[in-house]
């Protein structure tokens, strides 16, 4: 069977792919409600959805830094990447081993579209048009609502030491974006680090996330000389980050955040 990734790289397997690993957390959980959790034989330390699958599959190191040998003895007929989660060095040893499958996600558009991949790679196209009818009904109904919410000025923090932020060209840009937020750093690329020496006084909002860094309530005193006018808040960065099956529970968690959280701020 021949088979394309988000990269355009031409593949080719075999059958249907009995045994997946998967080093991307989001997809992880993709893969598990598209129905396909027995056939994950493999997961990073970080696939913490569901919360039982790391004891269901091997665990075989983070998204950056793996175990080769464990991944080989597993004996998997796909490797799930991601051009982002994943590094280039890491996807040439992993082509050694089995089929590699490269995501590329910067929009809904583009996590609607792998499903659909999935759906042909792993046989469950069925289940596929099912979970992307649930996303894009969540979508127009959150586009729907979005339209009656303030414009705010946002900083969104990914990292401390340095300190870093969400810029263009990734998928929290979008995110934001979605949410109708305005980015103070839109017009820098990826995740600069930010001199924290400088005053943002139109900065409305500053976002926390939770993750890859876990931002705790200690560290908004840190940030308030630089943002004077901003209320600073710990958000879910899943609900910013994460694509694939986790959007479900993304646009009610905006929804309910801007009802509750921004208009009480």
């Amino acid at each position: 069977m021949q088979i394309k990734d988000q990269l355009q790289r031409h593949l080719v397997i075999p059958n249907t792919p009995k045994r997946i690993v998967c080093l991307v957390p989001s997809i992880t959980e993709l893969i598990c409600d598209l129905g396909l959790e027995s056939s994950l034989v493999g997961v990073t330390k970080f696939c913490v959805h569901p919360n039982y699958i790391i004891t269901n599959a091997a665990v075989v190191g983070g998204t950056k830094q793996v175990h080769y040998d464990k991944i080989h003895n597993l004996n998997p007929d796909i490797i799930l990447c991601n051009k982002e989660e994943n590094t280039q060095e890491m996807i040439s040893e992993l082509e050694a081993i089995a089929t590699v499958h490269i995501s590329d996600i910067n929009s809904v558009e583009d996590c609607l579209e792998l499903i659909t991949m999935y759906g042909a790679v792993f046989n469950c196209s069925k289940e596929a048009k099912v979970l992307i009818s649930k996303i894009t009904n969540a979508k127009t109904d959150f586009e729907a609502f979005i339209k009656t919410q303030p414009n705010w000025e946002v900083a969104y923090f990914i990292w401390k030491d340095p300190w870093m932020v969400a810029a263009n060209d990734t998928f929290v840009q979008y995110m934001l974006s979605l949410n109708n937020f305005k980015n103070a750093f839109e017009k820098e690329s990826r995740y600069p680090e930010i001199l924290i020496d400088t005053i943002y006084p139109e900065v409305e909002f500053v976002f926390l996330s939770s993750e890859p860094f876990p931002f705790k309530d200690a560290h908004k005193n840190n940030l308030q000389p630089q943002f004077p006018n901003a209320k600073i808040l710990l958000v879910d960065g899943e609900m910013f980050s994460w694509y694939g099956s986790r959007l479900l529970f993304a646009f009610d968690y905006f929804k309910t955040w801007h009802r509750t959280v921004l208009t009480s701020e």
